[in-house]
């Protein structure tokens, strides 16, 4: 069979949502080839179900400088309010994006785009991949072209964040082991003619449960769901199933009307064993879903990709000392995350569903746990907003390595300002240049030198690209 023509680049990424761009535009700011294969046609509306953006991730945003002209897109919100009884005080989190924003996925797909489009990523819409193949050194991938062509694209790796259904997982034959945790959920965009009391809540009768959130336009997010309406995803949903099930689930329905996007969904909960085969990687739906409680999914996703994107720079270019175990980190840092996450929006959607008057009495003790335990809450926000997740130290290292860096001011400006440029950056004393690790996977003509602002601080850090503290001196 004859192809259209091979192309040689040095990181294939398929699919084109928030994870896969934001790789993607990594990687080109980093100077690395990448070309970004997406079957859909370029343009193709993408209503997506995607609608909250957390702390971390907007640093890692901020870290791309695209944080703040995202939050001017949404509403940040510096509360929740849980099942009626648990405030969840937003603003307690340690970071600039003391808030959760409430904003559609397209506008993150958006800036993320355009950045990869401006920093050089090769695009090919209306592309689909068919299999793929690799050996020691490449990686090759046969696709579909919008004509149906044959084409063949090999590469250094490949890095599939082609979602839930993802062709690379299969084509590498990995399981994707779970099930569907919850049916039939209901999605809608809708006006409200009474404003809520509170700018996001969330709470279940027994037999629904609700959630509505405010994008800041007019417009708001309605989450729904019905015990006693069961029905396949394929079944129409109209203005007044949601309706109807909001006034059971939070007494009212405001007056919503003029839907602009309804749709029916199921929720399951999966993780893929490896996020790396060979020269292969999972981001993303792809390697890890489940339940939309927490609002956790894309943010997951993205920062996979963050993870992700640092380390396979670092070993394209020759900066790693030990590129598998470089590699293989992105395994043994992001999968506990998934897992993490797999378990907490789990139990926010049990507790949620919670119908029986024991499950009832439990998800009351433990909203007013956190409500009356502020150590509990914080933690628990730490890990929804990803404020709190840590990896483990590097081997020889100890804490606070593997912890996320805060954004300190530093003499050259904010530390999250300085990670803009893509790489390291190690922070010492004034006139005290310390000896780097001879593990970092860094070049040391490519490292950004900051200076405390504060010269009572004797120590020196290395910050990971990805916001994460790499070392520290004694």
């Amino acid at each position: 069979m004859s192809t259209k023509g091979t192309t040689d680049t040095q990181v294939l990424v398929i699919g084109s949502g928030p994870t896969g761009l934001l790789l993607a535009g990594d990687l080109a700011a980093a100077g690395i080839d990448v070309t970004l294969v997406e079957r859909r046609p370029h343009g193709l509306a993408n209503m997506t179900r995607a609608f909250g953006v957390h702390a971390r991730t907007l640093e890692q945003l901020d870290a791309r400088d695209l944080a703040d002209e995202l939050v001017a897109t949404g509403t940040p919100l510096g509360s929740a309010r849980l099942f009626g009884r648990a405030d969840l005080d937003l603003t307690r989190l340690p970071s600039r994006f003391n808030h959760l924003l409430v904003t559609p996925q397209y506008e993150v797909e958006r800036l993320l785009e355009r950045r990869a489009v401006t920093a050089g990523v090769t695009f090919r819409y209306g592309t689909e991949l068919r299999t793929l193949r690799q050996d020691a050194d490449t990686v090759t991938a046969e696709f579909t072209d919008a004509d149906g062509t044959p084409l063949t694209l090999t590469a250094r790796h490949l890095v599939g964040a082609d979602g839930v259904r993802s062709t690379v997982r299969s084509a590498l034959g990995l399981p994707f082991p779970g099930g569907s945790v919850i049916r039939s959920i209901v999605l809608a965009d809708v006006r409200l003619a009474e404003e809520p009391t509170d700018s996001f809540s969330v709470n279940g009768s027994g037999d629904a449960f609700a959630f509505i959130a405010p994008f800041g336009d007019g417009w708001f997010r309605v989450m729904g769901w019905s015990r006693t309406r069961q029905v396949p995803d394929t079944e129409p949903v109209d203005l007044e199933e949601i309706r109807e099930l909001t006034r059971r689930a939070l007494g009212t329905d405001l007056g919503m009307h003029d839907a602009r996007w309804i749709s029916r969904f199921h929720s399951d909960e999966r993780q893929a064993p490896s996020y790396r085969v060979g020269r292969v990687f999972l981001a993303g739906d792809a390697a890890h879903v489940h339940s939309p409680a927490g609002g956790q999914g894309m943010n997951t996703g993205l920062q996979d990709a963050a993870n992700l994107s640092w380390k396979l720079t670092a070993v394209l270019r020759g900066d790693a000392p030990d590129p598998e175990a470089l590699l293989d980190s992105y395994q043994s840092e992001r999968h506990p995350v998934g897992a993490m996450v797999l378990r907490t929006s789990g139990a926010l959607v049990r507790l949620a569903m919670a119908h029986t008057p024991l499950t009832r009495a439990l998800r009351s003790l433990a909203t007013r746990f956190l409500s009356a335990a502020r150590p509990a809450a914080t933690r628990a926000m730490g890990m929804i907003s990803g404020i709190g997740i840590a990896y483990a130290p590097p081997a020889g290292s100890a804490r606070p390595a593997g912890r996320r860096a805060p954004d300190a001011r530093l003499r050259e400006g904010r530390l999250y300002e300085l990670l803009r440029a893509g790489e390291f950056v190690l922070i010492a004393p004034e006139g005290r240049p310390p000896a780097l690790p001879g593990s970092a996977p860094v070049s040391p003509d490519r490292l950004v030198r900051a200076t405390w602002r504060d010269p009572a601080r004797r120590t020196s850090v290395l910050v990971r690209p990805d916001g994460y503290v790499h070392w520290t001196s004694n």
